[in-house]
């Protein structure tokens, strides 16, 4: 009932202008991230290789959308496949998937949405390949889509949080850039918004790639939301000089204790909020759960290129041969958490009981089974 009741408070929200990803003419359209903020530039994946590279090089990022784009690979990877072959399909389709699975380690989005995908096979064992394909769209189709009423959803969730004249602070970019089109933290925000509420957000460059610097701003400015770029070494100050009153992130994975694995950097603000007395809640759906992981140090940690940190804008910033140490997440542990807000409301402390209790309550056998197999 609760479920239902948030779902129609959604259904009243205005949709974004942005659209992240799009499944159209049998191709995924995404927005190309690199770009932002100078220009806003589409990309057509046409096949199962280009979708790999957007995933990999970010011109399509955040969890929940790379979820998305994971799914619309496999249709773009199966829609080629000729004959009726039921068991090279299905080898063409693992293939397929595990391919993907390859594009980046640390968003669990990725994986559980290719574990759904497989579902579809694995419950379906005696069907044509076309009865398949069509199935596969199908879910693909419900993947996209609940990512819109999820998001929603979540910000009707967590906009509770927010009271007139707080000043909000984030890092990353968890909005609609970061889902299909609406967002996790900054969503939150977007509903605080249209509930009438007045507040104004801080937004952490998020060095080495700026994703708050470039895409938060463009976000919060097209929505008209008072928004401030700091560097992200200045969350310290801000927060001693009492002008932060809550802390909103996303989150690329959860372990079942409430470790919460985000951008680089997250850690660093839960230790500053922890410290100024500021609540600090990621945002983030079912998805973005891992239950097959007891905590934060079993959550693989992707390191990118160096030339992420040398350069800046294409220019070296640092001498030639320099030594580079750049992960692209950090790990929060639980104890510095206040909350999680999902799609099921807001998950409080102790957060590896009420996490349990929480996915069990509405029925999500498939994470809880999973991980029971896996544990």
């Amino acid at each position: 009932m609760r479920l239902k009741k948030l779902g129609f408070l959604f259904l009243k929200l205005k949709f974004m202008s942005i659209q992240t990803i799009k499944w159209t003419n049998n191709s995924a359209r995404i927005i190309d991230q690199t770009k932002l903020p100078g220009k806003l530039e589409y990309i057509t994946c046409r096949d199962v290789e280009r979708m790999w590279w957007a995933i990999r090089r970010l011109e399509v990022r955040g969890a929940p959308a790379i979820g998305v784009a994971a799914a619309f690979g496999v249709l773009l990877g199966i829609k080629n496949f000729a004959g009726k072959d039921k068991k090279k399909f299905r080898k063409h389709f693992n293939k397929t998937c595990d391919y993907l699975a390859t594009a980046r380690p640390t968003a669990v989005n990725l994986f559980n949405m290719l574990d759904e995908m497989r579902a579809v096979v694995r419950e379906h064992p005696e069907a044509e390949v076309i009865i398949l394909k069509r199935l596969l769209f199908h879910r693909a189709m419900m993947i996209f889509e609940e990512d819109r009423r999820v998001c929603r959803t979540m910000g009707c969730c967590g906009a509770k949080l927010i009271r007139n004249g707080m000043r909000l602070l984030t890092v990353c970019n968890a909005g609609a850039l970061a889902t299909v089109d609406y967002g996790t933290a900054e969503g939150v925000m977007y509903a605080a918004k249209e509930a009438g509420k007045k507040f104004s957000v801080y937004a952490c460059e998020t060095r080495p790639l700026l994703q708050g610097a470039r895409l938060t701003a463009w976000e919060l400015m097209r929505e008209k939301i008072d928004v401030t770029v700091i560097c992200d070494n200045m969350a310290a100050t801000l927060m001693k000089q009492g002008k932060v009153d809550i802390v909103f992130t996303g989150a690329d994975r959860i372990a079942s204790n409430g470790d919460t694995a985000n951008k680089i950097g997250t850690y660093m603000l839960a230790v500053l909020a922890k410290h100024h007395n500021i609540p600090f809640y990621p945002v983030a759906p079912r998805s973005s759960f891992d239950l097959k992981i007891k905590s934060g140090k079993q959550i693989p940690i992707e390191e990118r290129k160096p030339e992420e940190v040398t350069h800046f804008a294409g220019v070296p910033i640092t001498p030639k041969g320099t030594k580079v140490f750049n992960p692209a997440f950090d790990v929060t542990p639980n104890e510095l958490i206040s909350g999680i807000v999902t799609e099921y409301g807001i998950i409080r402390r102790p957060l590896g009981e009420n996490i349990r209790k929480m996915f069990k309550s509405y029925g999500e056998q498939l994470l809880i089974k999973s991980a029971e197999r896996k544990a």
